[in-house]
């Protein structure tokens, strides 16, 4: 009897945990960049109103309205520098001085026009999400060119608040199960309770880090720079000459030839082109009568009669 009201325990136990998670507990899929990092949540991230705290911890009545919007905020951008590897170490300590941190760097060498040999960068950081529009400003602040520029924002609220709603059923289910190990009577029903506790400790282990990846993504924002040095940028110019200016000026030239012969196009079409047709078939048909009425005549000749000379 005993066995029978234990294994019905687990059976509506595990019943209730489906319903609640909408289908059977899975873990949800962290995004491509997510990490596990055991240091506490960042500050200034939404947190569980006190409505929502009070509730019955059901995954149904969790409401996105019950917490502050949570959108993750990136950046990326390029700009032409005159000192590539000074800039890269202020852009470090920049990051450093706002609270945030370098994520990746990469300085290697690339060639320009002249084929001389010049540094260029790739960095990442992060950054506080309120201090976003301060460091952009602050990099093409110290910039001699914008190239690109671009902002982009992921608003994660639902996918956060069903990240919270499982982790509270994930918990509940593993409080029960460890009151049933507890009160287990058989190796049995120990190894069948133990089983079910690892799976639901584990799924908890991974909702805690995808609920703190989104915390961190939403507190800290990514910037992705791209340093670009100003001598790539310079014209080819070789002892004074310049063949950028050769090939601007041959390339003008074209437009205009292109545009003459358009425009002599339209202009022989609607007026040249008229007036040749008006002419030349008056012309035409007097030729053909001319040309009809000559060999006509020359017809004639030949069908006359030789008079033959008496002598």
């Amino acid at each position: 009897m005993k066995r029978i009201l234990l294994f019905s325990s687990m059976f509506a136990l595990l019943f209730l945990g489906a319903c609640r998670g909408g289908a059977a507990p899975m873990a949800a899929e962290a995004p491509a960049d997510y990490y596990y990092d055991s240091a506490p949540p960042m500050p200034g991230v939404a947190q569980e109103s006190s409505a929502d705290n009070s509730g019955s911890g059901g995954g149904g009545e969790t409401r996105a309205t019950s917490v502050e919007r949570i959108v993750i905020q990136n950046a990326d951008i390029a700009i032409v520098v005159s000192d590539v590897e000074g800039q890269l170490n202020e852009i470090q300590v920049m990051a450093e001085t706002m609270g945030g941190f370098v994520v990746a760097s990469n300085l290697y060498q690339t060639y320009t026009n002249n084929s001389v040999l010049v540094p260029e960068a790739t960095v990442t950081i992060r950054v506080p999400a309120e201090r976003l529009d301060e460091a952009l400003d602050s990099l093409k602040a110290g910039a001699i060119e914008v190239r690109n520029e671009t902002r982009s924002g992921q608003d994660v609220t639902a996918e956060y608040v069903d990240l919270k709603s499982r982790l509270k059923n994930y918990e509940a289910a593993e409080r029960e199960l460890s009151r049933l190990l507890e009160n287990a009577a058989t190796t049995e029903d120990v190894i069948n309770i133990f089983n079910q506790l690892a799976y639901y400790r584990e799924q908890i282990e991974i909702t805690k880090g995808q609920i703190q990846y989104y915390e961190e993504a939403a507190a800290l924002s990514a910037i992705s720079i791209r340093l670009i040095a100003e001598a790539t940028i310079q014209p080819i110019e070789i002892a004074g000459w310049q063949p950028q200016g050769v090939a601007r000026d041959a390339i003008q030239d074209l437009i205009y030839f292109w545009q003459d012969f358009v425009d002599f196009l339209i202009y022989f079409t609607l007026n040249t082109l008229p007036r040749l047709i008006t002419i030349g078939i008056p012309l035409y048909l007097v030729f053909l009568g001319g040309r009809a009425l000559f060999r006509k005549m020359r017809g004639n000749k030949k069908e006359e009669p030789k008079v033959e000379e008496k002598k």
